[in-house]
């Protein structure tokens, strides 16, 4: 099925072909995905009120988290995914725990090269959400991971963050093969923690 232009100015934006400040252009992003101005031109406002992009006078530029808006998302990021994992604790399928321990080995293999573990990170975290078989649970946290894609670097670029968070993945995966929901909602929310302090370290050491 074809996606809308909403959804793929939102995949380009996640998979970093757009990042915060770039300026989106109507009639070129029309010619990039072959269709008219009109449904981009409506995926635009649509964007727009959702807080994904930004106007700068005329123009629509993505949007950039600030410091304070960036510790917002994650405390309710961490709310959301704890409850995620709390639930695949109770609900998830022999079969989807095996997928999560699948998705940790591949992911091992490509733990020096950041960009690609970013998104196998996000392939991981859905996978929790649809184990926590709620969907509108999963639709908070798409709106959330959708926020994400604002941060314009990954904290798994930071020197040794890879290893660290595969080993709380392992973790994770292993409260809620136990069906332990306290022990899986504070592993995760411990990984989202560690990953907003790696986050701040980078913005304040990058600070002139």
């Amino acid at each position: 099925m074809t996606k809308d232009p909403y959804e793929l100015v939102l995949d380009a934006i996640d998979r970093g072909e757009f990042r915060p400040g770039d300026r989106l252009v109507e009639s070129e992003l029309a010619d990039r995905l072959g269709v008219s101005r009109t449904p981009i031109r409506e995926a635009l406002q649509r964007l727009e009120t959702q807080g994904v992009l930004a106007r700068d006078g005329r123009s629509l530029m993505v949007a950039a988290l600030t410091h304070d808006e960036l510790g917002e998302l994650y405390v309710v990021r961490a709310e959301l995914e704890g409850l995620a994992a709390r639930l695949a604790a109770q609900h998830a399928a022999p079969e989807e725990v095996r997928v999560l321990r699948d998705l940790a080995r591949r992911d091992r293999e490509i733990v020096a090269r950041p960009e690609l573990l970013a998104r196998a990170n996000k392939r991981f975290h859905h996978q929790i959400h649809l184990a926590s078989h709620n969907r509108f649970l999963i639709q908070q946290l798409e709106m959330v991971h959708r926020s994400m894609a604002l941060v314009a670097t990954t904290s798994l670029a930071a020197a040794g963050r890879g290893p660290q968070a595969l080993a709380e993945h392992e973790a994770i995966i292993d409260a809620i093969e136990a069906r332990d929901g306290d022990a899986a909602d504070t592993a995760i929310r411990a990984h989202i923690s560690r990953a907003f302090e790696t986050r701040l370290k980078a913005d304040a050491e990058a600070y002139p």
